[in-house]
């Protein structure tokens, strides 16, 4: 009998079946949960994978190459795979579930004020704010948490709702939310999705755990006239990391805030309407003045400062725009008659075969150890002392240091150095470190789509990699989101940790920076194959995109840091390095 023989119509089966990653076979009712099957797994497939043998607990799931909720129904036979707080989108659904949780207790307990989410800080956490009110007291901050932990312990459900968009406008204008009315306002669908948590709905960019009972690991602590809600990193999913003080990068994002403040724009919904208005072009403008008069303060602090200090130390997370502060910092310098001196970290790599390798046994380039510290030391203290020192070239190709220019400083000449490891106190000698001032580079995006959903400054920051990466080096948008975990976890080792120890921070967030890179970063997302884990990344990073109105690159000045991601830089090709 032929195969085409042997087909036939059938009814539908009561049952489908799926498949894990690990080869188990399960099969259950139609209609069943994402959740169910995980749930079942420990029972079902004997020395698999199990939900509860995981790393950590599991809030989501892959069906068939997409992001899914646990409440997301089966109805066909499918590829089943679990998402656990330890993963980047496990962890985004755990903290926004959480804030929802925040957010609905903060009405229940002070119905007349409102809350907002400001940003996130180090060792995982959100800094939180009341207006319309006296900050929390001690007192109102562990009523709160109380109150939190009480509907955690009720396991009530996040409920999934889909609205025309018109009557969830005219919701929150009822509700006194103007940010979300204005966000919801330049939205292309006729639709929104909402969630219900008891007497509350809102609107939360992206999915949520099934109920309040997941979310057991958080707490409030006060900071600075506000409070942090504390959640746990994915490196330690189910705990809290002990939180450092975080004045300087506070004080960074409060000095963004009152940009914002001055430019009129505290939401991306404000930012639409003046792009919508024709006032684009003068928030570009005073956005990049603000930029430039901050560059010029931090080049008369060094000025200030120079009899003493002969180092400046630039670090900061990866796709923050270093290499044009750098050269906007050294162009103010020489107004000042200063006259810095790049010096090339890179350079002082040890050969291949003496580079560290990490715990998978593969080269690690961004350990401290992967440099020379013994010949940079020497080399520093020789060249802040006048002496000519013959700088090391690496070879990239051979992996081995070769010898390079010959330099001797001018007295009136400071060296700058550009590298992750620029505020890692190891790596001056200490004759030096006294004598270097340090400054740290990062967009520390406080425009957020509305008082509850955060612009993720990581975020940012890859959409910026993924513009220039493609432009300058032709990979694809999966090629770069493919390395991004890695990048991210590097930056948790050698940068964050050390971020306070800068003298200074500079923000190099431009509040109209993703209104540009929205339509060049569209298509390149768009050939990110289906069913590959790069995908859900790109498929969410363009939800998140469709909220901003375009903007043209034309109106971008030739100096800006975003022209070190787009292109058309006037920097480009700018050196300060003559001895």
């Amino acid at each position: 009998m032929s195969k085409q023989s042997s087909i036939r119509s059938v009814q539908p089966r009561d049952t489908v079946e799926v498949h894990l990653p690990d080869g188990c076979v399960l099969c259950g009712p139609r209609g069943a949960s994402a959740g169910e099957f995980l749930h079942a797994v420990a029972g079902a497939c004997p020395g698999a994978t199990a939900e509860g043998s995981l790393p950590a607990p599991v809030v989501a799931a892959i069906v068939n190459g997409e992001l899914r909720e646990l409440t997301f129904s089966i109805q066909m036979d499918s590829k089943l795979a679990a998402v656990s707080m330890a993963d980047a989108d496990g962890a985004r659904i755990y903290r926004r579930s959480l804030t929802f949780l925040l957010e609905v207790s903060f009405a229940d307990l002070f119905p007349n004020a409102r809350l907002l989410i400001d940003h996130s800080v180090a060792s995982g956490g959100y800094y939180c704010h009341a207006s319309d009110r006296p900050p929390l007291s001690a007192e109102e901050l562990t009523k709160l948490e109380t109150h939190m932990r009480d509907l955690v312990q009720q396991d009530l459900p996040f409920e999934r709702q889909t609205h025309p968009l018109a009557e969830s406008i005219e919701y929150f204008k009822k509700r006194n939310y103007p940010d979300k009315v204005r966000l919801l306002a330049h939205r292309r669908k006729d639709y929104v999705t909402l969630y219900r948590l008891g007497d509350h709905l809102d609107y939360h960019h992206g999915y949520m755990v099934p109920s309040t009972g997941y979310l057991r690991w958080f707490n409030l602590i006060p900071a600075n006239g506000g409070f942090t809600l504390r959640f746990p990193q994915r490196s330690a999913p189910t705990e809290l990391i002990p939180m450092p003080e975080y004045p300087k990068l506070l004080a960074a994002f409060r000095q963004y805030g009152q940009w914002l403040e001055r430019l009129g724009i505290d939401s991306v919904g404000a930012l639409n309407d003046a792009i919508q208005a024709g006032r684009i072009h003068k928030i570009i403008l005073v956005s990049e003045a603000l930029h430039e008069q901050n560059i010029a303060s931090i080049a008369s602090q060094i000025a200030d400062k120079c009899e003493h200090t002969r180092l400046i130390l630039i670090s900061g997370p990866s796709s923050s725009g270093k290499t044009t502060f750098s050269r906007r910092l050294a162009v103010q310098l020489l107004a000042l008659g200063i006259s810095p001196f790049a010096l090339e970290l890179d350079n002082y790599f040890v050969d291949r075969e003496k580079n560290p390798r990490d715990a998978n046994g593969q080269y690690d380039f961004e350990a401290l150890e992967a440099l020379d510290l013994n010949r940079l030391g020497d080399h520093l203290q020789r060249l802040v002392a006048g002496q000519a020192v013959q700088l090391p070239h690496f070879n990239f190709k051979t992996g081995k240091q070769e010898p390079g220019d010959v330099i001797q400083l001018r007295r009136d000449q400071l060296i700058i150095m550009e590298g992750i490891h620029g505020l890692n106190p190891r790596l001056l000698p200490a004759p030096l470190a006294g004598r270097a001032f340090r400054i740290y580079v990062s967009c520390l995006t406080q425009l957020n789509l509305d008082r509850h959903n955060r612009v993720s400054t990581t975020d940012t920051r890859l959409i910026h990699r993924i513009v220039r990466d493609a432009r300058e080096r032709g990979y694809t948008a999966q090629q770069t989101i493919s390395r991004w975990d890695s990048v991210t976890r590097g930056e948790g080792r050698n940068i964050f940790p050390y971020q306070e120890n800068a003298d200074v921070m500079f923000n190099s967030a431009l509040v109209y920076e993703l209104s540009v890179l929205g339509p060049l970063t569209e298509p390149l997302l768009r050939q990110v194959p289906h069913a590959t884990p790069e995908y859900i990344e790109a498929k969410r990073l363009l939800a998140f995109l469709e909220w901003f109105l375009p903007v043209e690159t034309d109106l971008i000045p030739d100096n800006s840091i975003l022209r070190e991601f787009v292109g058309g830089s006037s920097l480009k090709d700018f050196r300060v390095w003559q001895a």
